[in-house]
């Protein structure tokens, strides 16, 4: 019962926002009394917790399933892009500013997770990339990671990237395609050029 509710109070929280849904909403939403959902949590901001990690947590097990089938650093890149996405799709309201603004030691406690998940993941990519001859030799993998963790949060940023002028898929691919020709080598940037084309044969 509580990966029920945490799976149901996560698709309203996605798609309303944290703030609107309360604890009664998401008992009529599965139809058990709200008394068996303060059996699993003690209240609210623990549910909200829960659930906020446990999104987290599903897109990093996504990730780690990606970088399991050892696919060239390039290719493997953009895979871990589409996932993300992909993930993202069931995401209508973003949450982010609610959480900053009413739960900011739940925002700050998941976004250190991830930050921490991002930059271990690139490290080990860069590495690769670097070993394989795809990234130069001459470049920092622990700043590089850090370049990349603060490019894909900041195209996030509505302000900035409106969604109507800036999709999310559209900033996503140019953002990569920029970060991945400031590191790559002549053989990386052919491997680029190549999976660029592919992808747009297949589209």
């Amino acid at each position: 019962m509580r990966t029920k509710i945490i799976h149901t109070a996560t698709d309203l929280f996605l798609k309303l926002g944290v703030r609107s849904i309360t604890m009664d909403d998401i008992a009529n939403e599965m139809g058990i009394s709200k008394k068996t959902i303060y059996e699993h949590f003690e209240n609210k901001t623990e549910l909200i917790k829960q659930c906020t990690f446990s999104f987290a947590e599903s897109i990093t097990e996504d990730i780690n399933a990606v970088c399991a089938l050892n696919k060239n650093p390039i290719d493997e890149m953009f895979e871990i892009k589409n996932v993300v996405l992909n993930k993202l799709k069931r995401v209508q309201f973003s949450p982010q500013f609610q959480l900053q603004k009413y739960y900011p030691k739940i925002n700050e406690a998941v976004q250190k997770m991830q930050f921490e998940q991002i930059i271990t993941c690139t490290i080990n990519n860069l590495k690769r990339g670097i070993s394989d001859g795809f990234y130069r030799k001459d470049i920092n993998p622990e700043l590089i990671a850090r370049f990349y963790f603060n490019g894909i949060t900041g195209i996030r940023n509505k302000e900035i990237f409106p969604k109507q002028d800036f999709p999310a898929s559209y900033i996503s691919n140019e953002f990569l395609e920029f970060y991945l020709r400031g590191i790559a080598t002549s053989e990386g940037i052919s491997l680029l050029h190549n999976f660029i084309k592919e992808k747009t044969q297949d589209e």
